[in-house]
């Protein structure tokens, strides 16, 4: 496993791989993560938001692209 302090050295770029990595595996096979209640009552306001039309949503790879210009 990787300790905390080697984190913690590594440059943002490197930082943001090892957490896509990651993100990556856990997605691979979502039914061995638990969603904890208050994250899908969050989903489910969030939801209804959107279903009322109260919510603006962003198209994902205009979101990625303002996020990746946030972090560089």
């Amino acid at each position: 496993m990787i300790a905390q302090t080697e984190i913690r050295q590594l440059p943002l770029p490197e930082k943001l791989a090892l957490l896509e990595a990651v993100w990556a595996e856990l997605a691979a096979d979502p039914d061995t993560v638990e969603v904890p209640q208050w994250h899908k009552d969050i989903l489910d306001e969030r939801q209804q938001l959107l279903d009322q039309g109260s919510l603006q949503t962003l198209d994902w790879e205009l979101a990625k692209e303002q996020i990746n210009r946030m972090v560089r």
